[in-house]
């Protein structure tokens, strides 16, 4: 956007002052600097650490961070053998949660969380992160970390909201979801709540590790700061307000840490109100440094429960032109007047298959999704038109003990609102194992 909204940034004002005490410094670190450090960089339409190209095979496992803390919901035994199991079958790019925000309590919300008020912080949950980035590092791993969330399950947009005085959230497990995303249509028109969004994204961005003593803008293991999970307009009216704070929020992150890369975190034209022109657009402004798509065939009613082992063709023909139309929107908004412009890489970031016949127990038959991943992967692994995928999500050994998550339930890949099991993948699922270790070795 060439232009952003002046009283939105007026209210950045005392942020950005405080962001660039200490992270405006690092935005002038040399690229070579940056490729020395082992950090992922963007060279010629695709990533690179140091001379080497980086393309990936990972996955999303939002709950790594609460994993590796020391209070309730922390299990770093789990955690330790969770990194050593996902490193030894190649998978060492991870997509992950910083935290959740708001009460607790709450259907379908994460617990705990990790922002319980406005700048009020669970500071276990905080030395969780830490060494959570910590215990990459010394796996040579990397993470994508999303900020800030559309979505119920972990606060963001419904709970800034409620804490700038815009009436009580509405959760969709009561209401049901097109009461909350009227509600939370607002969030990209009321300066406050981004206002209060962009403090927490200096806290976060600008945060000094417990565990390591340097400052998070020093490691390598950090792969990309996500502006937020699946972030919408959630409604026409709020399209341009929407663009703008996009813009604006990844200025910010780039005054705080100029040495990582930017992303939105964004599912494509299905997120930015069915316009193309609207993805491109966001993914276009010079500070987000590649592009993100996400694609749910069932979800998005491309397959039905009875037809999940029988249909993955049709879900291939829908995933193939969805990839397609967005890498060509891409490059015709990034060409210049001379028709040649600059590439940036495509990320599939979050797509998942259910297991047949909508099963969820561990083990249980996952014919139709192994053959939709190996599909995705092949996007990676042969093609190169998607730069790096993650699959949602990452269940590994954990043993749902309900349908639901309820707490002291083990985490695994699906959120609390969510059949615990259905997208995730386990330990015990040796064919998608397979399909993905044959994949990582294609990269290779």
């Amino acid at each position: 956007m060439k232009t952003y909204n002046r009283k939105i940034m007026s209210a950045l004002a005392g942020t950005l002052a405080v962001a660039c005490l200490t992270g405006c410094s690092s935005k002038q670190t040399s690229r070579v600097d940056g490729e020395k450090a082992g950090f992922v960089t963007v060279r010629d339409g695709k990533f690179a650490i140091g001379d080497s190209t980086y393309s990936y095979i990972g996955t999303n496992f939002w709950y790594g961070p609460i994993l590796a803390s020391d209070g309730r919901g922390g299990d770093r035994e789990r955690l330790a053998k969770e990194l050593d199991f996902l490193k030894h079958i190649g998978v060492t790019n991870l997509r992950v949660l910083a935290g959740a925000d708001g009460a607790e309590g709450l259907a379908s919300h994460v617990e705990p969380t990790l922002q319980t008020a406005p700048g009020v912080y669970n500071d276990t949950l905080l030395v969780g992160l830490d060494r959570f980035i910590d215990e990459l590092e010394k796996r040579d791993m990397k993470a994508v970390i999303y900020l800030n969330n559309a979505w119920e399950w972990s606060g963001g947009y419904s709970t800034y909201l409620e804490w700038a005085g815009a009436g009580e959230a509405v959760n969709p497990a009561h209401a049901g979801y097109p009461a909350y995303m009227d509600y939370a249509s607002q969030f990209v028109r009321n300066d406050s709540a981004k206002a209060l969004a962009a403090k927490h994204v200096q806290a976060i961005v600008g945060r000094v590790s417990t565990v390591s003593g340097k400052p998070y803008a020093e490691s390598p293991a950090i792969m990309s700061w996500q502006i937020a999970n699946e972030p919408r307009p959630f409604s026409q009216e709020s399209m341009r307000d929407f663009a703008e704070w996009i813009g604006e929020t990844a200025r910010l992150i780039k005054n705080i840490d100029g040495r990582h890369l930017v992303s939105v975190g964004s599912e494509g034209s299905w997120g930015c109100e069915n316009s193309m022109d609207l993805w491109a657009e966001i993914h276009s402004i010079p500070e987000v440094d590649y592009a993100t798509i996400h694609i749910w065939p069932y979800n998005w009613s491309w397959v039905k429960p009875a037809t999940l082992s029988d249909s993955v063709g049709v879900a291939i023909a829908n995933t193939g032109r969805y990839i397609d139309d967005h890498s060509l929107a891409l490059a015709r908004s990034l060409a210049g007047a001379d028709g040649k412009g600059h590439s940036k890489p495509i990320v599939l970031e979050e797509f998942g298959y259910p297991r047949d016949a909508m099963a969820i127990a561990p083990g249980s038959a996952v014919s139709g999704r192994d053959r939709y991943y190996e599909y995705v992967f092949d996007k990676v692994a042969s093609d190169g038109q998607l730069a790096g995928v993650n699959f949602w999500s990452w269940g590994g050994f954990a043993n749902p003990a309900h349908e639901t998550w309820q707490r002291g339930d083990d985490y695994t890949g699906d959120p609390a609102q969510e059949a615990q099991g259905l997208n995730s993948v386990f330990a015990t699922d040796s064919t998608t194992l397979a399909v993905i270790r044959q994949a990582v070795a294609r990269l290779k």
